[in-house]
């Protein structure tokens, strides 16, 4: 039934499967995967714990010890260069002025000197201006009511005079802080502002009863500005005013 070449076939695919199976062995279900090059770097891609398929991904330390995919670490700061003063352009380090201001933002985070300033430079042209025009509006929003009530005396008495006032800003040279503190919950900055205007008072007939309507003044004025901590409103208001020599 079975020729010769038949016989010898079967042989060789006996002979052949046999070695196979020497050198491949058996599949028992335990079998490690290939090692794969690139398997590490692509888990590094991902985060520990994230499942890619059935398995889930493990980051291995690198060979200085660093988890792979972990942060490089910023290079360090520069520190040839100290940081500037905490209320540079403000007020000197230690100054009693600088020890009032930490202790306004230690109770106001967001207190900003510089912003305080710039404020107070505006509330300062506002307030003269609103004075000499005898606008009462604006300055009971700016001033603590005492210090509105002794504006307001003088606006009206002015006006029983018969008097009427100019004021032309020529600008604001210098605006410096003198003192700073904290009493309870309540903030007081006091600054001294030089600043240059042209100011005349004339009566009802239009005749100069003071100042130059042709001479730039020089005027000195320190002014005290008062905030509650505590409230709401971050507005400060003036609550007291000297006219420096």
């Amino acid at each position: 039934m079975f020729d010769i070449y038949t016989i010898i076939f079967l042989a060789l695919a006996v002979f052949i499967f046999i070695r196979l199976r020497s050198v491949l062995g058996q599949r028992t279900g335990r079998e490690r995967p290939p090692y794969d090059p690139y398997s590490r770097r692509d888990a590094a891609k991902a985060p520990a714990g994230v499942e890619s398929g059935a398995d889930k991904v493990i980051n291995f330390p690198d060979r200085k010890g660093d988890p792979a995919g972990a942060p490089v670490p910023a290079e360090p700061a520069d520190e040839s260069e100290p940081a500037p003063p905490r209320w540079a352009g403000v007020a000197e380090i230690g100054s009693a002025v600088a020890n009032g201001l930490d202790a306004i933002a230690a109770q106001d985070r967001d207190f900003d000197a510089k912003h305080f300033v710039t404020g107070a430079r505006a509330a300062y042209e506002m307030i003269v201006v609103a004075f000499a025009e005898g606008d009462r509006s604006t300055l009971k929003d700016l001033l603590a009511k005492d210090v509105y009530d002794g504006f307001a005396a003088a606006i009206a008495e002015r006006e029983q005079r018969g008097e009427k006032m100019e004021t032309r800003f020529v600008g604001i040279e210098k605006a410096d802080l003198v003192e700073a503190s904290v009493k309870g919950r309540t903030a007081q900055i006091t600054v001294r502002f030089l600043s240059q205007l042209i100011s005349v008072t004339r009566d009802r007939n239009g005749q100069t009863v003071d100042g130059d309507p042709e001479m730039v003044a020089d005027v000195t004025d320190v002014w005290t500005f008062s905030r509650d901590l505590g409230a709401r409103d971050p507005n400060w208001k003036l609550v007291a005013t000297e006219a420096a020599s």
